[in-house]
Parts: C-alpha cells; structure tokens; sequence
C-alpha cells in the first residue's frame, strides 16, 4: 500500500476500502459496469417539486428532471451527472440535485445525455450543449431569468459543463453565467502529477480512466479536442467558476489548473481542495462532513452568482 493512502481520513478510507470489494471497471463491459450496485446514498431530502420530462435532442428526446425547491429564486442550474461518460444516471444524480437546489435556491435541470459507447465523442457534447439552448429558450416556463444559467456537473459531467460552455461561447450563446465543476475530469491524455500519486487505492484508478477514455472517445485526435479536453481550450471569454476538488483524486490537479487558468485570463475563478477525501467523496454527505462542506460551499457559490 503506497504511503500517500496515509493522507486519506479515516472515515474516507473506510469507505474506499468498502468500494474496493466491487469487481474492477477494467473487467467489465459497459452494460455490466452499468449494472453495479451504487453506493448507498443518504436518504433524499424533499424539495418543492421534481418534474420529469423529455426536450428535443440531437440524437432523439433527452430526459430531464427539474427540481424546484422551496422560495426558489430566479437562478438555474443546467447539471450534468458523472460516471466517465460511460455510466450514471438522472436516478444516480438524485441526491446530488436536491442537496443543491435547496442550498442555492435555485432550479436544478438535471440532464440525461447519451452515454458512451453507443454514443462517442461529440454526441453527449452536443446534447449538453442542445440543453443549455433548450433551458434558455425556455427559461420563462422554467421561471428562471435567462442571464443566469449556469452549468454544473460532478466529474465526467464536470468535463461536460465546461465543454457545453465552450461551446455555447463559439456559437453565439447562449450566454452562461457560471459553472460549478466538481472533481472534474479536464484533460483525457493527463501527465499530471495527481494521475500518478493516486493512480490505485483510492477509489478512481487511472486503469478506470483509461477504461472510460477508450470507450469515450475514437481517437486520439478526438482525446485531443478541446471540447474532450477542456483544459486545451482557448478559455478567453468563458464564465466565472468554482471548481471542487479533492486531495487524493487522480483528477485533482488537471480541475484545479482549469480554475487556474481562468483566472490569469482575468475570469472570476477559484478551487477548493477538500483535504483528504477522494474522488467520489460528495456521495457521503451523511459519512464524510468535507461532503456537507462542499455542497454548502456550492449553494454558496450558485446563490452568490445566479442567485
């Protein structure tokens, strides 16, 4: 067991040894992968409304939920779900939504986009972006003010935010306000440090990442792309945003140089590492308190941005 393990707390090693009992994602196909059992979540917390429905997509209708809590104010959040573009779910963000819609008052529109690989690179890039521009066009019945859209999402969905966001800064709008990124994935071909320090052990491994990689992307151009790899985007002109990351995730350092480089370019942005958690550390709210502290420190952020 390599010494750097040390520096995850206690409880957060408990958890990720208890994880390490599934069988390894480099073994399975994506429909078995898929069929895994999901860590037991704490129980949801009510919110006013969830509204389930279906919008226009570039591939077919994309399902979403709305969650609208009590006194919402006139803020929305486009969120993306996590799960290496290859996994998760609208059901898997559930806990998530809610926790963050009651802490920023704002209306969470959680997107379910197609999943590799029967969808590669660019197809849940351009449903992401095909939901930003549904959301805007129809911010009255959502009740939100169209200037302040932001989009969110935890890991893989974190890497869709930025790229929908891209995306919608090439072509013309619509105009987002902000993103929150939580352990966000930035950089398909990575070098980083993180990558390497905490390549096993805590949770997400790098053999996973490349798993997801593979099943993502066709090529090593499309692994290049800056809609794929946002951090080789040009990134004049993006949206404020604050990222989330955690202290042993391969993944920490490539979410943490995307705020950097924000912030040179003059953007209102910053990180915050949570100190010895790992990658999915946000999915124990009720076990972990820096996971309470992260989704407070979220709510705060959205309410302060779009609120």
């Amino acid at each position: 067991m390599a010494v750097a393990q040390d520096k995850l707390h206690p409880s957060a090693r408990a958890i990720v040894d208890q994880l390490a009992g599934l069988p390894p994602l480099p073994t399975m196909t994506p429909a078995e992968a898929r069929g895994r059992p999901e860590p037991l979540a704490a129980a949801p917390e009510p919110v006013a409304s969830v509204t389930a429905r279906t919008i226009p997509g570039p591939g077919g209708p994309i399902a979403i939920r709305i969650y609208r809590p009590k006194d919402a104010l006139r803020g929305g959040l486009i969120y993306f779900h996590g799960g290496g573009w290859v996994v998760g779910s609208l059901e898997g963000a559930d806990g998530a939504c809610r926790a963050l819609a009651n802490r920023s008052r704002c209306v969470v529109i959680s997107i379910g986009y197609r999943l590799a690989p029967e969808t590669k690179f660019p197809g849940p890039v351009e449903d992401a972006y095909a939901a930003v521009r549904w959301v805007a066009d129809n911010a009255a019945e959502l009740r939100i003010d169209p200037t302040r859209i932001a989009v969110g999402g935890s890991s893989a969905g974190g890497n869709l935010a930025a790229a929908a966001a891209l995306v919608a800064r090439d072509r013309g709008g619509p105009r987002i306000a902000f993103q929150l990124l939580t352990v966000p994935a930035t950089e398909l071909s990575s070098k980083a440090a993180s990558h390497r320090e905490f390549a096993e052990g805590y949770g997400l491994t790098s053999a996973d990442m490349t798993w997801y990689g593979t099943h993502y992307v066709r090529s090593a151009a499309d692994a290049d792309d800056p809609y794929a790899s946002v951090l080789r985007a040009d990134l004049h002109d993006m949206p404020p945003a604050f990222v989330i990351t955690a202290e042993c995730d391969p993944l920490r350092d490539d979410g943490e140089e995307y705020a950097k480089r924000l912030a040179e370019l003059g953007i209102a942005a910053r990180y915050k590492r949570y100190q010895g958690v790992f990658h999915g550390f946000m999915g124990f709210p009720g076990a972990l308190p820096e996971a309470a502290e992260a989704f407070d420190d979220a709510g705060k952020a959205l309410r302060e941005a779009i609120g």
